[in-house]
């Protein structure tokens, strides 16, 4: 496909018009090919916003720049996106000699914003891996910079993307169950991806603003989504009671830990040989441990959540995140008017399937082979009738099909009509992690807590 800039100009603009919160349209002049920087080279801008984009756009983007705090990741990550950019470890100084026409943000969560106001401010637009930010003061600094800068800002969610959950997304907007007035919304990490969260930087809430921000965000951008509305107020419990110093025993890391052959939780780094290039070889830089033990003492995020969280559509939510469970999935109901609306993912029961938990995130996270796998299965039960069963196609890797049609979306097709409203702007971001931060205040305070004190925006009803 032979597509300018200036013709990505016109089509991108349709993309921002179904944001949340646009301002204007992109502008990438009138060059051949989108000029992209990205800034933080881990597993997912190396993959999914790096190599993923140069093997399937490359006639339409090109990588001008790389940054990182860290000078091995850098070089490893250069080579691994297959590119020869030059590599930064001055964020200023690549947008100063790059001049790109879209930032990629994926760093550290609490960093985010600093890269995505700096990137507008310099004239860029920007993209960034989700959570948006991890507090709410660094949401309003957002927010006000896109404001300022006339550019626009992106965040990656995928799971709207996904054929299940857009298919629940129809069948609310036909009022298949009437008004909806309450959901249950459950979320099951299982002991491998669960307790992976505990051993990286996500354990502090400092870095990750806890998993009701990092995670959670993306159960709270599909409510917001499927409801058509933002959360109005959240009261929450927390507590950390499994991982952290709640650990019979601990070591300095899992490669050199003297209870390896006694813990269930050992994870043999070194049987992953691109977690092995990416982290280990570069540990020297800036003595990041991707293999840390998750039951170190300063871990002091939560491993078990549950809130209640009502919607300016009076809508209340019952959620909860359990980070240790036998298996890996999700179930949610949606109680109407006129019915209800039953859907769940990977609970092995219901599927009468044996299922390797240890392989289920690395098949979620896998780009490649993408296929129809088979089919899911979505509840109606109406009321005064017996239930019927909607079968969904359903793809297990990349984000159950997402991650691939929000690509698209962005770099191949934004100009095509999207009756869903997936594409996801600032607002998105801002009402999905919100949720978690008001969720984290309201465990600390003991008391609910108001969305519209949080930032700047009103919770409205209808959200376009």
């Amino acid at each position: 496909m032979d597509t300018s800039r200036r013709t990505f100009l016109a089509s991108i603009s349709m993309l921002a018009a179904y944001s949340a919160f646009p301002l204007c349209s992109f502008s990438f002049n009138n060059s051949k090919k989108l000029r992209i920087a990205l800034v933080g080279t881990g597993i997912r801008g190396t993959s999914f916003w790096g190599k993923r984009l140069v093997d399937a756009y490359s006639d339409i983007l090109e990588f001008v720049g790389l940054c990182d705090i860290n000078l091995g990741r850098l070089k490893y990550a250069r080579a691994y996106i297959g590119v020869n950019c030059p590599i930064f470890v001055d964020f200023e100084a690549m947008l100063k000699k790059t001049n790109p026409d879209l930032l990629i943000v994926t760093t550290v969560d609490s960093t985010h914003h600093q890269f995505i106001v700096k990137g507008l401010e310099f004239g860029c637009d920007v993209l960034t891996e989700k959570p948006l930010t991890t507090d709410e003061i660094k949401a309003q600094e957002i927010l006000t910079a896109e404001r300022k800068s006339g550019k626009n800002l992106i965040v990656g969610f995928n799971y709207r993307w996904s054929p299940y959950n857009t298919k629940i997304k129809a069948l609310l907007m036909n009022q298949t169950i009437g008004k909806v007035t309450s959901v249950d919304f459950h979320w099951y990490l299982n002991t491998y991806h669960g307790a992976s969260y505990f051993r990286r930087w996500h354990g502090l809430k400092d870095k990750g603003g806890s998993l009701w921000v990092h995670k959670a965000t993306h159960h709270f951008d599909l409510l917001n989504w499927w409801l058509d509305s933002d959360p109005s107020e959240v009261f929450a419990y927390g507590s950390l009671e499994h991982y952290g110093k709640n650990g019979p025993f601990r070591g300095d890391r899992c490669r050199t830990c003297e209870h390896k052959s006694n813990c269930d939780y050992h994870f043999d780094i070194t049987k992953d040989q691109r977690l092995m290039d990416l982290y280990v070889a570069n540990e020297t830089y800036d003595g990041y441990i991707r293999d840390n033990c998750l039951f170190r003492e300063e871990i002091d995020i939560y491993d078990k959540m549950s809130a209640q969280i009502k919607y300016a559509n009076n809508v209340t939510v019952n959620y909860s995140l359990t980070t240790y469970s036998p298996f890996e999935g999700w179930r949610i109901a949606f109680n109407g008017t006129e019915g209800r609306i039953e859907a769940s993912l990977d609970i092995p029961y219901n599927q009468k399937a044996r299922i390797d938990q240890a392989e289920m995130h690395a098949r979620e996270m896998e780009q490649q082979a993408i296929e129809e796998a088979n089919f899911e299965e979505i509840i109606v039960h109406k009321l005064w009738n017996d239930f019927d069963t909607v079968q969904v196609p359903f793809q297990k890797a990349g984000h159950g099909g997402g991650d691939k049609r929000l690509h698209d979306k962005i770099f191949k097709s934004p100009e095509v009509d999207d009756e869903y409203g997936r594409a996801a702007g600032s607002r998105d971001g801002v009402m999905s992690a919100i949720i978690g931060i008001a969720a984290r205040k309201s465990i600390e305070s003991g008391k609910p807590v108001k969305i519209e004190a949080l930032t700047d925006i009103t919770p409205t009803i209808n959200r376009k």
